[in-house]
């Protein structure tokens, strides 16, 4: 049985990532120019910082020194963090964008953009902003329902502690 480049640097630096209690959530090696670039995101449910990227980034660097799985070629080791725009394509994705804008492509077709209340095993309970006044309205979404969903950027939305220090002046 034949196991490709991704899954065996997966089987490599999953352990590691996981050890510093984070997530692999993707590998992959593109061709640049006359190199390679190994690409790794990593991320957590608070999140990652930059300090916490520079440290994984220095573990694996010296796992795959240890290791042929990169072959004699020379490459590049970029890790990061999934970004603000992420795909959600995980349950723990789903859990991690709780109070995220998302904007959902319908399996039966369409779109749905919707802040999402809750997540359980089955889908979501979503809250879908209302349009030229009307109030926001309930729905719910099962995850068989989703075909690809994706949070949306929101520059002017305050963060629940901003919110919660309103509450409190």
């Amino acid at each position: 049985m034949s196991t490709t480049q991704s899954e065996r640097l997966r089987e490599l630096l999953e352990p590691l990532v996981s050890s510093q209690d984070l997530d692999l959530e993707e590998i992959e090696v593109a061709p640049v120019g006359r190199k390679r670039v190994l690409r790794v995101v990593i991320d957590s449910e608070d999140g990652v910082d930059l300090d916490t990227i520079a440290e994984v980034s220095r573990l694996l660097s010296a796992k795959l020194d240890e290791s042929d799985v990169m072959g004699e070629g020379e490459y590049d080791l970029e890790v990061g963090s999934p970004g603000a725009e992420r795909a959600l394509t995980e349950h723990r994705h789903y859990v991690r964008a709780v109070d995220r804008l998302v904007k959902f492509q319908l399996a039966e077709g369409g779109e749905l953009v919707a802040r999402i209340l809750t997540v359980d095993d089955e889908g979501l309970d979503l809250e879908v902003p209302g349009v030229k006044g009307r109030k926001p309205t309930a729905r719910r979404l099962a995850f068989a329902e989703i075909d690809k969903a994706r949070v949306q950027v929101e520059f002017n939305r305050k963060d629940k502690k901003d919110m919660k220090e309103e509450e409190e002046a």
